[in-house]
């Protein structure tokens, strides 16, 4: 673990959480000791290709003993620390609420490709699910993936990577998992992280100034572009070019001045190039991406939610613990009370 106490000693750490890792034996976060334990590959069967990412590519399949239908998740050979830190992590959060269950790990005998087995959800792809949300499924499926956030921020572990492709939601069942756990990290308070993680539009203002002592935090930001796109019916909501262009995006929306004193707090400095770039800018109300498509998502119980998401400074940001008692889940609690 390296970490630099001398320059992060004086950052905050998270409000809650912060020492979870403390108290857990060793083993518990020291994937880099993890065994992997492999299963039988005969036991699966490969039926079509369902999506590809950065470090896989990933299957529907049959497990020819239960019959069941699984997800095969095959890594590209990627270190294998990062291997055995995903799994780590899988098998940590196991059983959590609203996270992907691993069932197996696989290995093929002849290449060495190790696959993950997952449970298969009868998805639809948010692309074609998001635009026909109506008010109450935004407030359900965001409090859904509040819970998994609070859960794996219970269990030490930031996800890192939250964005729509990452959530996968059957509207039959009304069930939602968070997937892809491959940048998720354990959190070490005052350790300095990698701050290449998380997909370009749904990285926090704490990744594009390149500070590394970030936390749980991160999560919630990137869950507030996701909210931020669903009610404005704007995805992505900031939509930069590339890094530098995310960062200018957001201070289009949240202004400049707060963007230089969460810089001065830091005690980080922008590159020179990023004089020209920035300008000057005001806040921007959202009333100003309020329209007559999206007014009906639009309300100030979410805006107020939004405001405590969409923070600068990652200190103050909202927890998710926070947010699952805010007044727009209000009808979701009562439901819950109900049950």
């Amino acid at each position: 673990m390296n970490s630099n106490s001398s320059s992060s000693s004086k950052w905050p750490l998270p409000r809650l959480y912060s020492d979870v890792n403390i108290y857990k034996p060793r083993e518990y976060w020291d994937y880099e000791n993890f065994q992997i334990e492999y299963s039988n590959p005969n036991n699966y069967e490969i039926v079509k290709k369902v999506g590809r990412g950065k470090y896989s590519e990933v299957f529907e399949g049959i497990n020819v003993v239960t019959n069941e239908k699984v997800i095969i998740k095959v890594l590209r050979p990627v270190k294998r620390k990062k291997i055995k830190r995903e799994i780590k992590i899988l098998y940590n959060l196991h059983g959590g609420p609203n996270i992907v269950k691993l069932l197996d790990i696989i290995k093929d005998p002849s290449s060495g490709t190790i696959s993950l087995v997952f449970e298969c959800l009868d998805n639809v792809d948010f692309k074609s699910l998001f635009p026909t949300f109506d008010d109450y499924d935004i407030r359900f499926y965001i409090y859904q993936i509040l819970k998994a956030l609070d859960f794996c921020h219970s269990q030490g572990i930031m996800h890192r990577d939250v964005k729509p492709h990452n959530v996968i939601i059957d509207p039959r069942k009304k069930e939602l998992r968070l997937i892809d756990w491959g940048l998720a990290e354990f959190y070490h308070p005052r350790q300095d992280y990698n701050v290449r993680v998380a997909s370009r539009y749904y990285k926090g203002p704490e990744l594009l100034i390149d500070f590394q002592y970030y936390d749980y935090s991160l999560d919630i930001w990137s869950l507030g572009c996701v909210l931020a796109g669903l009610i404005f019916k704007r995805d992505p909501f900031f939509c930069g070019v590339d890094n530098n262009d995310q960062l200018v995006k957001i201070a289009r929306v949240l202004g400049t001045d707060g963007l230089f004193e969460y810089l001065t707090k830091y005690k980080k400095q922008l590159e020179p190039y990023f004089d020209d770039l920035l300008g000057r800018h005001t806040r921007k109300p959202w009333s100003k991406f309020i329209n007559s498509d999206n007014q009906h998502l639009v309300n100030p119980v979410v805006l107020d939610l939004l405001d405590k998401m969409l923070v600068y400074d990652h200190a103050e940001r909202i927890l998710p613990k926070e947010a699952l008692a805010h007044p727009y889940f209000e009808k979701i609690h009562q439901e819950e009370q109900q049950r």
